[in-house]
């Protein structure tokens, strides 16, 4: 699911459910990184990691661990950049050569409501407007989970460029609707902070794709080389 968001250079695997068979077995330096978390933890995060192993394959990269680094974002073999995600069912990341882009973010939510109460630290009041319209010609989507997906995407896409953080209210991003008959469409995030420098060129703004189905919601950002 999360392949059709990407360009065809991106590499991407993704398991549901929670079989144990989808668990890569770890490295030390892996294990020692989630020797005292709890037993979902650990699963995910190898679970994870079993779809990074795959997606290292099928680009020609011998599978190695993968470490969380700075703000635990992750640590890709050299030449290459990528990201991962996981909820509830769902595991996917996503790989790329550091040559055919500058910069990728994935993200996967369960498509239902956001908890009372984040909404309003999460999105903008031009953000909560748009949400309404939206939610007024397609109330089967939950576009304030899409919102904050999107959202996890482009700081995902952005820390790479930048090794700083960014806030939700940081970045306004107006999503629109492909028509057809599953959700699916666009969202464009211009940035209120100054953007990265991506060779001679300063972002101003992010894209990325996102699309509902089988009861999640999938976002995507990639950032071109100029």
């Amino acid at each position: 699911m999360i392949e059709e968001l990407l360009p065809d250079s991106v590499v991407a695997v993704e398991t549901y459910g929670d079989d144990e068979a989808d668990q890569a077995p770890l490295y030390p330096e892996e294990q020692a990184v989630v020797a005292r978390a709890v037993d979902k933890r650990r699963r995910e995060f190898a679970a994870v990691r079993g779809c990074a192993r795959r997606a290292m394959e099928k680009l020609g990269v011998p599978p190695q661990p993968v470490l969380p680094g700075e703000r635990g974002a992750p640590r890709w073999p050299e030449g290459l950049l990528g990201s991962m995600t996981h909820c509830d069912g769902y595991r996917a990341a996503a790989l790329v050569r550091a040559t055919d882009l500058a910069s990728l973010g994935i993200d996967a939510e369960p498509h239902g409501p956001l908890p009372d109460g984040v909404l309003s630290p999460v999105a903008l009041p031009a953000e909560q407007e748009r949400l309404a319209l939206l939610a007024a010609r397609q109330p089967a989507v939950h576009w304030d989970r899409l919102l904050f997906s999107a959202k996890e995407s482009v700081y995902k896409a952005w820390f790479p460029l930048t090794g700083k953080w960014l806030g939700f209210e940081e970045a306004d991003i107006e999503i629109h609707a492909d028509p057809g008959t599953a959700p699916h469409g666009r969202f464009r995030a211009e940035l209120l902070v100054p953007g990265p420098l991506v060779g001679p060129r300063r972002l101003g703004h992010f894209e990325g794709r996102w699309t509902v189905r089988q009861g999640l919601v999938t976002t995507a950002v990639t950032v071109h080389h100029p």
